[in-house]
């Protein structure tokens, strides 16, 4: 292996490492890791009332305000919507790419948003968010 290739390969380790690090939220309920190995995750349950048609996670014109990071059962997800509907989500590109983002977590109980992958941080209820409905 050459120098730039030796270069190229430690650069996608520490870019890997750098997104590994932060790709859930310690003490978010929504997942539930038990010792047989399996995990289960719960995301945001759809509201009672009609949310219209989904915006797909394809379009830039759902994307332009930035993606809610969201766990699910295929893993970490960057999506449009907090409820995370077909469609809405597509793998996450956390730790690869910059653009704005927010974290939805359960805690005690409640979902919320975060700013950053931290309960730490700045988190609302996501009942308080204008056009947001979660039961």
């Amino acid at each position: 292996m050459n120098a730039v290739q030796h270069l190229a390969a430690l650069s996608a380790l520490a870019l890997a490492a750098t997104g590994a690090c932060a790709q859930f939220v310690t003490g978010n309920e929504a997942v539930s890791r038990h010792a047989d190995g399996t995990t289960r995750v719960e995301t945001p349950p759809l509201p009672k009332a009609t949310l219209g048609k989904p915006c797909p996670a394809t379009s830039p014109a759902c994307t332009a305000g930035g993606w809610l990071m969201i766990e699910t059962n295929g893993g970490l997800q960057e999506c449009t919507e907090l409820y995370a509907r077909p469609g809405t989500c597509r793998a996450s590109s956390f730790g690869a790419e910059k653009r704005p983002r927010l974290w939805v977590v359960k805690s005690k109980g409640q979902w919320l948003q975060c700013e950053r992958p931290s309960l730490d941080g700045k988190c609302v209820t996501t009942k308080t968010l204008p056009n947001t409905i979660v039961q």
